[in-house]
């Protein structure tokens, strides 16, 4: 018997209203796992070269994992994915939560919704019937209320995905947001969601996950929990979630900061994990099956009102905190609702308000362009305002709206070099004008710059910043397969990146629930297969695509940075250059970036047109 998947995908056409079944393809299971893995598969496969990543040939994947809904830790991983609208190549992006459970527990391993529906609808999936329901009730409503009124209407024991203001008017940093505060953040997904006049998709299920061998199933999950729990970082973590690492950031001055501009904020004290518990925490919220519950339920009072969100997380503390050069945690805090109720990405906002706050402070753009609204570093005030105008596509907004990159292009007068994007994505938080195989992992990464792919900062840290060596490029490779292996089993990667959770455990318990007999080097090379899958979709997408498409943004090469332990560093195009040949070498790429023949051959990846 195999384990883990449900051997069923359900097909969702919005056009024509048809909804199907078939068999999951065993083949794609084998190679590619799930998750992420069916995703960038299926996109190579079903999507033709050119098509408007807004435009109904468009399809978004929403697909789970095998070892997903499972007892062992932290198995709740879901992935959405579709050519992204802000990158024009393949997009992905994971949220943990309830929702992949759920969808297992419904019968399906994979949705694949396809064309574009002509009114607001939402999605309704209860084991095995399926509806298409009117939600023009729902249409122009924030995030919170949106989930909250369905889950009136359906009930608690519905798993509810949704989108924003942001979704619904195509915004390319858009959201897909599920249990108050769980989203897959990044290459706009939330706004192929959108463009298929898809609100919200609720999830019920109650059939169980078969499992091949289920005592030695159970025997690894239950050490698994033992040794996580035993780690000497879990209290840290427990107590702290992702903001623990704010300190440690600062002091080696890669906390970004006013755009990116240095590594080092003053006030980080106000900013840190600590500020958080202390100020605005209320509780811990975990994930499926999870014992850490990183998550942090807050609350913040701002112009007499209170508001509650799910975080701030590290990411958003760095990129409205630090990028946008706020004072405290409680700006933080509530900037962090103001995008989540919208349906923005707090990682991309956060880089293009800063780079509009530069902008502003620059003069190339003025109150004559932002219909007289002031931008000043660390003004809430004018975050919440811009924030709004992009999600609503008003003024200026507009143009935000596109993304970093299309930005500095309309703004012009050399503001794309202090865009902090590569493809198209803006950078996460971690600023890396003194941390090569960080830029590496950013300048590389196969959806644009995110650090999720390759948490590479803190290898530059353990061997010297200094160095512009071959082992940096093959330690980026090595997470560039690692972590995108957990998004494509279904689980969640901060138990082995934060508590240092041994990897072999996933070859061992991923045997006894599928049955397959399966190494850590077996997962690894699968999750190289979609590293290379996605590569040559960007190629089919952009017949140049290759070398200039992997570099940073030219201020980490061009301006050193300002202030801060890493003042007056940089890291010069030569050592980028070199850094991009060991990689390619790594790869088995040629010099230009692409897959060999044998590399295509080995993988056993087929190239179309």
């Amino acid at each position: 018997m195999l384990g883990g998947y449900m051997n069923k995908v359900l097909r969702i056409n919005l056009t024509t209203g048809e909804i199907r079944t078939e068999p999951l393809d065993l083949n794609m299971a084998r190679k590619f796992l799930g998750g992420r893995g069916f995703a960038s598969y299926t996109l190579y496969k079903e999507l033709k070269k050119g098509i408007d990543p807004l435009g109904p040939e468009n399809k978004l994947i929403m697909a789970s994992g095998p070892l997903a809904g499972l007892f062992h830790p932290c198995s709740s991983k879901i992935t959405f994915a579709a050519k992204s609208p802000l990158t024009g190549i393949y997009g992905d992006s994971n949220m943990g939560g309830h929702l992949a459970a759920e969808l297992k527990y419904a019968g399906y391993d994979m949705v694949i919704f396809e064309g574009s529906s002509n009114k607001p609808v939402y999605i309704v999936i209860d084991d095995d019937k399926v509806e298409i329901r009117d939600a023009s009730h729902l249409w122009g409503k924030g995030t919170i209320e949106t989930e909250k009124q369905l889950k009136d209407e359906l009930g608690d024991d519905f798993q509810i995905a949704v989108i924003g203001p942001a979704g619904e008017n195509l915004v390319k940093v858009a959201i897909i947001r599920h249990d108050f505060g769980r989203e897959s953040g990044r290459t706009g997904v939330g706004a192929v969601m959108g463009s298929k006049k898809i609100k919200a998709i609720a999830v019920r299920g109650t059939k169980s996950i078969p499992v091949a061998d289920f005592d030695e199933y159970l025997r690894i999950g239950k050490e698994m929990f033992k040794s996580l729990m035993s780690s000497p970082i879990f209290p840290e973590f427990q107590r702290y979630g992702t903001t623990m690492v704010v300190d440690w950031v600062n002091e080696i001055g890669a906390f970004p900061t006013r755009n990116f501009a240095t590594g080092y904020h003053e006030n980080y004290k106000e900013l840190n994990g600590t500020a958080m518990k202390e100020r605005v925490w209320i509780h811990d919220k975990a994930c499926g099956f999870c014992p850490i519950a990183c998550g942090n339920y807050s609350r913040v009072e701002y112009k007499g009102k209170t508001y509650y969100v799910e975080g701030p997380e590290y990411e958003t503390i760095g990129m409205i905190g630090g990028c946008c050069v706020m004072p405290s945690i409680y700006e933080v805090t509530y900037g962090n609702y103001v995008c989540d109720n919208l349906g923005l990405d707090t990682i991309s906002t956060g880089a293009i308000i800063a780079f509009a706050y530069e902008c502003y402070e620059k003069g190339i753009i003025t109150k004559n362009d932002t219909n007289g609204l002031e931008l000043r570093w660390g003004d809430i005030e004018s975050f919440a305002k811009l924030a709004e105008m992009i999600a609503k596509r008003e003024g200026i907004g507009n143009i935000l709206a596109e993304g970093v990159k299309k930005a500095a292009e309309s703004f012009g007068k050399d503001s794309i070099k202090f865009a902090m994007q590569v493809k198209g994505m803006e950078i996460s938080a971690y600023e890396s004008h003194w941390a090569p195989a960080m830029l590496l992992a950013y300048a590389t990464c196969d959806i644009g710059a995110h650090h999720n792919r390759a948490w590479a900062i803190t290898y530059d840290i353990e061997v010297g910043r200094e160095k512009i060596t071959k082992d940096k490029a093959e330690r980026v490779v090595f997470l560039q397969h690692a972590r995108p292996m957990f998004d494509a089993l279904g689980v969640c990667r901060l138990t082995w990146v934060e508590c240092g959770l041994n990897l072999e455990y996933y070859a061992k318990i991923y045997s006894a629930v599928t049955g397959w007999e399966t190494t850590l080097n077996d997962l690894l090379k699968c999750a190289e297969r979609a590293w290379n899958q996605n590569r040559l979709f960007a190629i089919r997408e952009i017949p140049d695509f290759g070398r200039k498409y992997d570099y940073p943004p030219a201020r980490w090469m061009e301006e050193p940075a300002i202030s801060g332990p890493t003042k007056g560093r940089l890291i010069p195009k030569e050592d980028v250059d070199k850094l991009l040949d060991f990689y390619y070498e790594v790869r088995g790429w040629d010099k230009y970036g692409r897959p060999t023949p044998e590399k295509i051959k080995e993988l056993e990846l087929e190239v179309t047109e």
